[in-house]
């Protein structure tokens, strides 16, 4: 038993691990503005991972009549996300702190995004509107 919830928990972090080797090497808070991008974009990779398999779950426990839906509101959101963040740091893209600001501006979107796919697993279930 212990060994199987071992295995669980590697599992399930291995792709935080794979956000940290892509963009954590070089990641240093408070260093360079080159580091403290990377820092920045590390976290949105570790947040688009813990997302996409957070997606990835509630897809498998919808039924299959409510899957498109999902699948449209998520590309959506997504699309939305990326805009509205390209939008909201366009002021800074030529500065060096241009890439920390727009990755932590995904980062937040993303973490807000948690709240609106646990919706889908609730009596609340956006399901019920179509």
């Amino acid at each position: 038993m212990r060994r199987a919830a071992w295995l669980l928990l590697a599992w399930a972090a291995a792709p935080l691990q794979a956000a940290w080797a892509q963009a954590g090497a070089a990641c240093v808070p408070g260093g360079t503005a080159e580091q403290v991008n990377a820092c920045a974009l590390r976290d949105f990779q570790a947040a688009d991972t813990q997302i996409g398999m957070l997606y990835s779950d509630v897809m498998r426990a919808l039924a299959a009549h409510e899957r498109p839906q999902l699948r449209r509101e998520h590309t959506g959101w997504m699309q939305q996300r990326n805009a509205g963040c390209k939008q909201a740091t366009r002021a800074f893209e030529q500065q060096a702190e241009g890439p920390r600001r727009y990755h932590e501006c995904l980062t937040e979107k993303t973490l807000e995004r948690r709240r609106g796919l646990m919706r889908w697993l609730s009596l609340d279930t956006p399901a019920r509107d179509e």
